[in-house]
């Protein structure tokens, strides 16, 4: 079988603030949202998006576990950021 044949995967990684940490990046954007109209909005909170191919990849399982380790070490901030990491073909 050659490389080129294999499954190659992709993890979608979201990262947002734990609970009770300030967000004021989340606050700016609910009090703009206020003053272009939209008063029913609240509790606006802001986080990232990281998208990780990983070609040599193929075994789902072992891709999460490596995107995880990455999120631990430099994607995320544990103290303060919660992630989920989801693996796509």
């Amino acid at each position: 079988m050659s490389e080129s044949s294999e499954k190659n995967v992709k993890a979608k990684v979201h990262i947002t603030l734990k609970n009770g940490v300030l967000d004021p990046q989340g606050k700016a954007v609910e009090h703009a949202l206020h003053g272009l109209g939209f008063g029913g909005v609240g509790g606006v909170r802001q986080g990232k998006y990281i998208e990780v191919d990983l070609p040599q990849q193929s075994d789902k399982a072992k891709a999460k576990s490596q995107v995880e380790d990455m999120c631990k070490a430099l994607l995320a901030n544990t103290v303060i950021e919660n992630y989920s990491v989801e693996v796509v073909d």
